[in-house]
């Protein structure tokens, strides 16, 4: 999103610094600002000239050749097409070395043989509007010679480029007003405030006390929660001012027309979305907010067909539908230039429902994404009235029809959050000391409720921050800690105790399971999704499709369920794999879903390795992994050959990880794998069939485990931690001779009975073959006491004890 500082001046005024000081200051407090733009500096090195003279191209019938003079910035000829050139006329001129907002700097340049010198321009080479239908012509207040800037009393505007992702949870910072008030209380500077109680009667002074030509009714099973809506007559719909085209185009928006511009404009300052109908178009009078109802086409303004459900909001009148509610117009509800009376809407939608909508049609608006993100519904009388102020400014002769319609839940019924903030918790969460009058004023400055307690605050939430934004005392304390600055913390050692974090049995049973495939599987690991494809289960001959766990609005085909196992998905990305290496091992640990009988959803953590070769099978690599895995894992387990899984009846056993009728399983290379004497997965290799459905050469032997079977049984953590020491250890090596019988094993041990409590380890450092039979081992001991640091008197006797005592044990001191 792009915010226009000299927008932002209306409202504050900050303190002198440079663009990219103030970026970086606002990213540390507010939101990320990924970089900064200068608008309008194209207009200080264009110049205002008058065309002298217009000669045919002697090579191309649309082209010509214009002379102009542009006073002390050069007089010159350049090849022209705008077809609105005329002798005397005052244009803008662009000489050599200009840099154009639209992306390249000019330079000399032979144009069908003829030589070019600069550039006359049109409106969007300067990016004022989006206008190219000739030469921007200059009135009479133009003077040769002189800048555009000065001509359109004009400076360059900086305009910041902040990223959405981090104001996502931020309805009121999705408007220029909402980012004003974040400015004001970061540099602490006051806050203009034109949207006051004296503006608000003036502005409801303007409507009548009669019935609005347009009547508006809310539906309750609709997703609106409120609708505002007038009519004012009288308009006149051309081009809006410059002022606000050029900060429409600052902001990424197209300039339309004064209509559309004022809609857009109010959007973008109050961040609160609206739409202005035609009145013609608004059929019987009324405006009903409701469902569809039933499956229809409806038109955008994009002139796209859009495929509406029954449960879809849309804004219709008596007889059709005029817009997707909180998405975009339909195509005949928007303004013509023969529209002279409009209706106004300002709505406010559940975010959710929009969200569900938007996602669904696949159509995403500067609308919805502000509806999306739960916006406040105080906010629309304002809006609906700055909407009016500035028709009645851009249309002098414009007037109100009516009263303020307005239906939907009782504004006055809403109620923002109270929060008890205690200042010792604040301190404790951002580990600094704060005054207690500097939390009340960064907290007024936000505008937030702020009287005091006992132990510290009593905070009401505004309405603006009330929609799923501050919700918690937590929420509070990072206002604070983010307007105080967290670069302004101390940096200091955390001060709390430190506890060893035993991880559950499933976690700890994975980690093993990783730590094992990696190091003596060779294996690498990947992560697959959790969400799959109709197509691809039917390639892999999947037998359950999860037709039950399928998505509501999924964002493709191939992501619309969730997956009942890992195979699929894993087999999948093993046969991507196989066009890029001959030989390899991966594994996977994830969920898979299934529907249970009382038709809810049913987790279980699996398991999956696959060894794929492009010439051999890895069968026989894949069960000794399995069982040496097992063995790893102290799991009671085994390898069964298929033929033998009978139960008492004499069926065949049901396996969890993969089911016996799945059609990948190999008819010769498989084997179930037993844990506790019952089926928990399966090695086999591929089919080839099934490899062929991937259009994959070689063999791929697959590895399948249910963890939920036995996750809860895993060895118990045995592990123990001891505090980092606080005293050095001294390290003492010595060699001894040994036979070649003798064992290191035997030498260690006759070194930790020499009885030193302050010995912390023996280990063997290096060993030697002296020939003759002698071999030199060298003995590493390691001394250490937690309370003191060994005097060099002790370990020089300590060393003397470890030497008599391996000595007495056969094993003499190498003393050559």
């Amino acid at each position: 999103m792009k915010i226009s500082m000299d927008w932002i001046h209306d409202y504050v005024e900050l303190p002198a610094m440079s663009s990219h000081d103030l970026a970086e200051r606002f990213t540390l407090s507010t939101c990320e600002v990924e970089e900064v733009l200068e608008s309008g500096k194209v207009l200080e090195e264009t110049y205002v000239a008058t065309i002298t003279g217009i000669e045919p191209h002697p090579d191309a019938d649309k082209l010509q050749l214009v002379s102009f003079d542009a006073g002390a910035a050069g007089r010159g000829r350049v090849v022209c097409g705008a077809p609105n050139c005329a002798i005397g006329m005052k244009v803008p001129y662009a000489p050599v070395g200009t840099t154009l907002p639209l992306g390249f700097t000019l330079e000399p340049k032979k144009i069908r043989g003829i030589l070019s010198e600069g550039m006359l321009c049109a409106e969007d080479e300067l990016g004022l509007s989006d206008s190219h239908e000739g030469l921007m012509e200059l009135d009479g207040g133009a003077v040769i010679g002189m800048t555009m800037a000065e001509y359109l009393d004009s400076t360059p505007t900086v305009v910041l480029d902040i990223d959405n992702k981090s104001i996502t949870h931020r309805p009121d910072l999705w408007g220029h007003y909402g980012m004003a008030r974040e400015f004001a209380a970061a540099f602490q500077v006051p806050l203009k405030r034109p949207f006051n109680p004296e503006w608000r009667r003036e502005m409801l002074s303007r409507f009548g006390t009669g019935k609005s030509p347009v009547s508006v009714t809310v539906h309750p099973d609709s997703y609106c929660r409120a609708y505002y809506g007038y009519t004012v007559k009288g308009v006149t719909v051309g081009e809006s001012p410059q002022w606000m085209q050029k900060r429409l185009l600052d902001c990424g928006l197209r300039p339309i027309n004064s209509i559309v511009d004022i809609s857009n404009y109010v959007m973008l300052e109050m961040g609160q979305p609206n739409h202005i109908f035609d009145k013609k178009s608004i059929e019987k009078g009324s405006i009903i907010v409701r469902q569809v109802g039933r499956e229809e086409e409806f038109i955008t303004l994009d002139e796209q067909t859009r495929r509406l459900e029954a449960e879809d909001t849309v804004i219709a009148d008596g007889v059709k539908p005029l817009v997707i509610a909180g998405i975009m117009g339909g195509l005949n509800s928007g303004v013509t230039e023969n529209t002279t009376e409009v209706f106004v809407e300002v709505a406010n939608f559940v975010d959710a429902g929009i969200r569900k909508s938007s996602t669904r049609i696949g159509l995403r608006t500067d609308s919805s994404l502000r509806y999306e993100k739960s916006l406040d519904p105080m906010m629309l009388e304002p809006t609906a009235l700055r909407i009016l102020e500035l028709l009645l400014e851009l249309n002098p002769g414009a007037e109100v029809e009516g009263k303020l319609e307005y239906d939907g839940i009782d504004l006055s019924e809403i109620q923002t959050p109270v929060i008890d903030l205690k200042h010792s918790k604040i301190e404790s969460l951002l580990g600094c000391t704060l005054e207690k009058s500097r939390v009340q004023e960064i907290l007024e400055a936000l505008d937030f409720g702020v009287s005091g307690t006992a132990e510290g605050f009593s905070v009401s939430v505004p309405s603006f921050r009330a929609t799923k934004d501050v919700e918690c005392d937590a929420d509070l304390i990072e206002e604070i800690g983010r307007m105080y600055g967290y670069n302004a913390i101390p940096a200091q050692p955390p001060k709390w105790k430190i506890e060893a974090v035993r991880l559950p049995n499933p976690k700890r049973l994975e980690r093993s399971i990783q730590d094992f495939m990696v190091l003596h599987g060779n294996a690498h690991e990947v992560i697959t999704y959790p969400l799959i494809g109709e197509a691809l289960l039917e390639k892999v001959g999947w037998p359950e499709k999860n037709e039950n766990l399928q998505l509501a609005n999924a964002l493709s085909k191939e992501m619309g369920r969730m997956r009942p196992s890992l195979v699929p998905g894993f087999l999948e990305a093993a046969a991507d794999n196989s066009r890029h290496y001959n030989r390899f091992a991966m594994f996977e640990i994830g969920r898979g879903y299934s529907s249970d009988d009382e038709g809810f959803s049913r987790e279980r953590n699996l398991f999956a390795a696959a060894f794929y070769d492009r010439q051999v099978s890895r069968f026989m690599d894949a069960a000794n992994t399995a069982d040496r895995l097992m063995n790893y894992l102290r799991l009671p387990g085994r390898l069964v050959e298929l033929k033998e899984e009978k139960s008492g009846k004499g069926n065949k056993l049901p396996n969890p990880a993969i089911p016996r009728d799945w059609q990948g399983i190999h008819p010769f290379e498989s084997l179930d794998i037993h844990i506790k004497g019952k089926p928990a997965g399966m090695i086999t290799t591929v089919h080839p069939l099934t490899m062929r459905e991937f259009k994959a050469k070689g063999y791929c032997t697959l590895i399948v485990l249910d963890l939920s079977l036995f996750e809860e049984d895993s060895r118990p953590d045995k592990t123990v931690y001891k505090p980092l020491p606080r005293f050095p250890h001294s390290v003492f090596d010595f060699t001894v001779i040994a036979g070649p019988d003798d064992r290191a094993a035997d030498i260690l041990r006759a070194a930790e009975k020499a009885g030193i409590k302050e010995l912390s380890g023996c280990s063997v450092a290096d060993v030697f073959d002296m020939g003759a039979g002698r071999r030199a081992i060298t003995v590493r001991a390691t001394f250490f006491d937690p309370e003191k640091t060994l005097s060099g008197d002790f370990l020089e006797q300590a060393q003397k004890q470890l030497i008599t005592a391996t000595e007495k044990a056969g094993y003499p001191l190498k003393m050559e």
